[in-house]
């Protein structure tokens, strides 16, 4: 499997030109172009502190030892890598897709996507990235790593096809936590089908280990204005013995007001927890939509 065979050539050009700058402190193994907690010599300055008796006379300020007549160091913060975990969605009501979606695509489809997009990105800037798909349980789990050739091992992950088993959000997420490591950035890729509490409770152990999450609340435009008339058979993709013929017209402002419930509370809990909440629909494309993420992000720092 080749990036190509996910990701458009013309759309790799624009994701290799994006800088993903991260928003918050975090660790990382080598010099790159993120802020870290830790003070080396890179290119921005940080501090002054006092000189001591073994400190490298090449770091001194000789202009405010001209000026104070002491001696003073240049301390800098030392920029490093980005660790990024994708946790990618397969549960069953990743499956669905309409006509109305990019080439027809699945939710899951879509995710699929996103995800390689990340992978590249991340990869192409000499971050490290991972990636965890699930369901009902963490399924496939890729370690983190910075190796361009590890785009391969995310890639073949991405192109299974997704499962029909249904998931509990907070749950798994909650079995996903001491996978993580080290603090990093946590990218979600799901539609976010689960009980808001549960999911609340996952996304605060996450922000408690100190990751930095951003959670892409995919939907299929379907989803999100219910454009059905007449009567309609609905199926569970996540339970294929649930099935339920209903007068579309008459149900349609009850999904509208339930699913406007949902929304406020998963935004309410992405709030209290300092999550990163972005809501796409699959007919919008998955690479304008990272671009003018990124730059939001950019233009915020």
């Amino acid at each position: 499997m080749r990036i190509l065979d996910l990701i458009k050539p013309k759309d790799l050009s624009r994701i290799a030109k994006l800088q993903y700058l991260a928003r918050e402190v975090v660790e990382g193994y080598c010099s790159g172009r993120h802020r870290s907690p830790q003070k080396g010599f890179s290119v921005e300055f940080k501090e002054h502190r006092q000189y001591v008796q073994g400190d490298e006379l090449k770091n001194i300020d000789w202009k405010v030892f001209a000026k104070s007549d002491r001696l003073y160091i240049r301390q800098y913060e030392e920029e490093t890598n980005v660790r990024c975990t994708l946790l990618v969605d397969r549960s069953g009501s990743m499956a669905y897709g309409s006509a109305r979606a990019i080439d027809g695509m699945t939710k899951y489809d879509y995710a699929v996507r996103m995800a390689a997009s990340f992978a590249y990105l991340m990869l192409s800037q000499q971050d490290s990235v991972g990636l965890i798909a699930f369901d009902d349980q963490p399924r496939e789990q890729i370690p983190i790593r910075s190796r361009p050739s590890h785009l391969q091992a995310i890639l073949r992950v991405l192109a299974e096809h997704e499962s029909r088993r249904e998931t509990d959000l907070g749950g798994v997420f909650r079995k996903i936590t001491p996978k993580l490591g080290r603090r990093g950035l946590v990218v979600i890729l799901s539609d976010a089908m689960g009980d808001i509490e549960s999911i609340s409770r996952s996304l605060a152990q996450f922000r408690a280990a100190k990751h930095e999450v951003i959670f892409f609340q995919l939907m299929d435009p379907d989803e999100t204005d219910f454009p059905f008339a007449g009567r309609v058979q609905f199926r569970d993709l996540e339970n294929t013995q649930h099935e339920h013929t209903v007068d579309a017209k008459s149900l349609r402002d009850v999904y509208l007001e339930r699913l406007a419930e949902h929304d406020a509370a998963l935004q309410d809990a992405c709030r209290r927890n300092r999550v990163d909440l972005i809501r796409l629909t699959t007919d919008r494309s998955f690479v304008d939509a990272l671009h003018e993420y990124v730059a939001a992000r950019r233009r915020i720092r």
